[in-house]
């Protein structure tokens, strides 16, 4: 009977044995993540957006401000005749909504809106009501004018006048770059630069520097305006074989007494104001003028004013002028 008791013992404890190890050898059980127990399911992968972020295209103008832009301004209000000149160029006419008053060139921009004179207070009602997405200004326009626009809330783009032909290719470069047309800008500035290395060369060789009086305004005969050293009308001169006789003074533009003028005696006078009436004959009749090799030799000639003291893309047919008019046949 012991031994009975003693093989149901051992059985059982065999039983035991067997149910533990199989318990030990058992796989884990994972816990599930914090998501799967807040949800109930697992996180979403994210999803590819498909449509890549657009490429901001930023800007600095010659005041220092950065302009930002995802696409070319297609809405361009010009409130410079240079900088119009330039647009239409390098062929950004079509976005010009807007122009100065005193942008009349090309021909086509005068079917663009004119919003009137930037003299004084800007008409900002009107650009406004054109809801440009740039505003172009130069030198013409000053700084005080900008910060007005600026503080309606518009994105103002300033150029400083060019003091050469290489800073007026930079000004070219510049705009085009801004409205998207840098291909054809290129195309203009090697035609427009070759026209200005044919000019150098036939102008090198030559020793006769004709001493040149330009004469912008002689609403005062006694003391007429004209140009300075450091403005692209010395440039020209300068660079189409002459001697601006108004290079001393100081300041870029400023007046010329009669006694100074004499002093200096002109070979050649341009008369700018000759889109005002001014003429030859005039000129000749003013009280001591009559001594001025100039008048003497009557070598007197109207200019546009337009082609020399807009600095655009004309300026390089006012070097031409300039250079036919100061040695004739040079160029041929």
């Amino acid at each position: 009977m012991k031994n009975i008791k003693l093989q149901i013992l051992s059985a059982l404890l065999l039983a035991l044995s067997l149910v533990l190890g199989a318990c030990a050898q058992a796989e884990p059980v994972e816990t599930p993540a914090a998501e799967e127990v807040a949800t109930g399911v697992s996180a979403p992968e994210p999803e590819p957006t498909g449509e890549p972020e657009p490429e901001v295209m930023t800007f600095t103008d010659d005041l220092g401000a950065t302009l930002e832009y995802a696409e070319y301004p297609q809405a361009i209000v010009s409130i410079s005749p240079s900088t119009t000149e330039i647009l239409f160029a390098i062929g950004a006419g079509d976005q010009v909504v807007g122009r100065d008053e005193m942008s009349l060139f090309p021909e086509e921009a005068l079917a663009v809106t004119n919003i009137g004179a930037m003299w004084g207070e800007v008409p900002a009602e009107t650009i406004l009501a054109l809801e440009p997405d740039l505003v172009l200004a130069a030198d013409i326009i000053n700084e005080d004018q900008v910060q007005a626009l600026r503080d309606l809330g518009l994105n103002v783009y300033w150029q400083a006048d060019p003091k050469n032909y290489e800073g007026l290719w930079e000004n070219l470069r510049n705009i085009a770059a801004l409205t998207g047309h840098e291909e054809e800008t290129e195309v203009l500035i090697a035609d427009l630069d070759a026209r200005v290395k044919a000019v150098e060369e036939k102008i090198a060789p030559l020793s006769d520097r004709p001493s040149v009086f330009y004469e912008l305004d002689a609403t005062d005969p006694s003391a007429p305006w004209t140009a300075g050293s450091g403005t692209f009308i010395d440039y020209i001169i300068t660079t189409a074989g002459g001697f601006n006789a108004a290079s001393a003074l100081e300041g870029d533009y400023a007046q010329l007494s009669t006694e100074e003028l004499i002093a200096v005696n002109p070979e050649i006078i341009l008369l700018a104001d000759a889109l005002y009436g001014v003429t030859a004959e005039s000129v000749a009749e003013r009280a001591g003028w009559e001594s001025m090799i100039a008048v003497t030799n009557n070598a007197i000639y109207p200019i546009d004013p337009n082609i020399m003291s807009v600095p655009g893309p004309r300026l390089v047919e006012a070097l031409e002028i300039t250079a036919n008019l100061l040695h004739p046949g040079v160029l041929e």
